[in-house]
């Protein structure tokens, strides 16, 4: 059974569910593995809780102009 987890900034519902078909359908398609035996995982973390090197995500210039888009 593939088990794959996905950690990220919070999403949406429809995010996740279109996540999910595209990476089972992938592993699906590659391995030739049934398609409820795919499991997908998400890890929501907040931005406060990523780092990149030794920047919390939060911090970041791209984080703060995603979020003035988004």
């Amino acid at each position: 059974m593939p088990v794959i987890t996905f950690e990220m900034t919070p999403m949406t519902k429809e995010q996740k569910q279109q996540i999910a078909r595209e990476f089972t359908d992938t592993v699906v398609r590659t391995t030739g593995v049934p398609e409820k035996s795919v499991y997908v995982l998400f890890h929501e973390n907040t931005a406060e809780h990523i780092a990149v090197g030794d920047t919390l995500l939060c911090d970041t210039q791209w984080y703060k102009i995603q979020q003035k888009e988004g």
